[in-house]
Parts: C-alpha cells; structure tokens; sequence
C-alpha cells in the first residue's frame, strides 16, 4: 500500500482538526464540506474505512517517522 509522505500527512490531520474547530463554531456548510473532503483524503492515505481509523493510523505513522528520523540522526 502507498503511504502519504509524513509532511503530506502532518498537514493533513492538522487542518482536519482546524476545519473541525471552525465547523463547531459556525456550522459553516463549505467547512462541513472541507471536512468531508479531508475524510476522504485521509481515508485513501492510511487505507482506512473510517475517520477515526484513519486519525489513529495517521498519527501511528508520524509517530514512526519521528522515532525513525530521531533514530537517524542520533544513528
């Protein structure tokens, strides 16, 4: 399976957590939209069915990208 590049991924969960906040706020239909746009995004990058799948499996994979690049440097 591909994988969204960390940076790709990263920026991804941050503005889903973003429109989420603003969605909250206003109930705005075109962040509403967003959100669903970005579910799907998210969706297809980590192979998962649903959102809260894929924000899990997301921050899995950042999490080892991290430890992978800590380990690199220090490696």
């Amino acid at each position: 399976m591909r994988r969204a590049h960390p940076m790709v991924l990263e920026s991804l969960v941050e503005q889903y957590g973003a429109l989420r906040a603003l969605y909250a706020e206003s109930g705005a239909a075109e962040a509403r939209r967003q959100i669903e746009d970005l579910t799907h995004t998210l969706c297809a990058s980590t192979g998962a069915r649903d959102i809260d799948a894929a924000l899990t499996a997301a921050r899995r994979q950042l999490a080892r990208a991290r430890s992978e690049s800590d380990f690199a440097l220090v490696g």
